[in-house]
């Protein structure tokens, strides 16, 4: 499990992280969202021991990185894709990660085969793509078989089908007790793969809830298409809804249920064609949410 405990951390007069709380609990995929500069990464890199907090805490079951002896059998991090020796051979590698923390060489070649690079097993990383690099720094996280995984935009610079993996990969590994963070501007892909979202602006704490309990919150109405819109749209209206016209004759329907709908409709024997509850995308969500929350702000065209 991760928690992370009014955790607060400033460079210099920059506060990036302000007495952040949350927690990321085994199987589920939790998306980590936020704008440009609001702290996501500063908190990472202090879950991982790679900065100190200012006060507060991130901690990992229970403990602090820097105090495990075997860090890669607990948790596996991929941060920067980049950050490899690009004179050496992904085998060679991924091998000397395996020694420093006592796993066997066959587990590279395993995890190798998991990611798509046993072909290029003895090829030097410098003449690998962005999205290469990122399959290697996948099977790094990966190497020890983690029951923690935490990732920094782990599908920049992969190709659709590169996506669909990462996202089936990180699905499978929650299915399997793991812990996994995720963090990505792709509200899309999250939208797709998260359970969980802990958004993040200015470096506080802007929500903590499921994709559903979000969905829910920013719910647009109801679409309701049916052959009498004029009788329907006056039986709604009377019995306390909002309604206006959608596009191809739909009627958009505010201020009522799906039961309460169908109810008023069923009781004027008005027939339904479609009754479809609209929520907000995850975009349109985290938009209104962070609306504020941005450092940087580009004029609308």
């Amino acid at each position: 499990m991760i928690e992370v405990r009014e955790l607060t951390k400033r460079h210099g007069g920059t506060t990036a992280v302000d007495h952040l709380s949350f927690v990321v609990r085994p199987g589920t995929v939790t998306g980590f969202l936020g704008p440009n500069g609001a702290g996501k990464t500063t908190t990472m890199r202090v879950l991982l021991g790679l900065g100190g907090a200012t006060s507060g805490e991130a901690l990992v079951n229970g403990g602090r990185y820097t105090e495990l002896r075997r860090p890669m059998r607990e948790v596996g991090a991929l941060l920067d894709a980049s950050a490899v020796h690009g004179g050496r051979r992904a085998f060679d590698h991924l091998g000397w990660l395996a020694r420093s923390n006592g796993i066997g060489t066959r587990r590279v070649t395993q995890v190798l085969e998991q990611v798509g690079l046993a072909g290029v097993a003895r090829k030097r990383i410098g003449g690998f793509s962005l999205g290469m690099r990122q399959r290697l720094g996948i099977a790094a996280a990966l190497l020890g078989d983690p029951g923690v995984l935490v990732f920094d935009e782990p599908v920049n610079g992969l190709d659709p089908d590169g996506v669909r993996w990462i996202r089936e990969l990180m699905r499978s590994l929650a299915a399997g007790g793991r812990t996994v963070l995720i963090s990505s501007h792709l509200m899309s892909e999250m939208e797709l793969t998260a359970d969980r979202l802990v958004i993040i602006g200015r470096g506080r704490l802007i929500a903590d809830t499921s994709v559903r309990e979000l969905a829910d919150r920013f719910r647009r109405g109801v679409l309701v298409r049916s052959p009498r819109p004029a009788d329907l749209t006056a039986v709604l209206a009377a019995a306390g809804g909002g309604v206006e016209s959608a596009p191809g004759g739909a009627l958009s329907v505010t201020g009522l249920d799906v039961t309460a709908i169908g109810d008023a409709a069923a009781a004027h024997g008005i027939p339904l064609h479609e009754v479809t509850p609209h929520s907000a995308s995850l975009e349109e969500a985290y938009m209104e949410l962070t609306a504020g929350s941005a450092e940087f702000g580009a004029v609308t065209p």
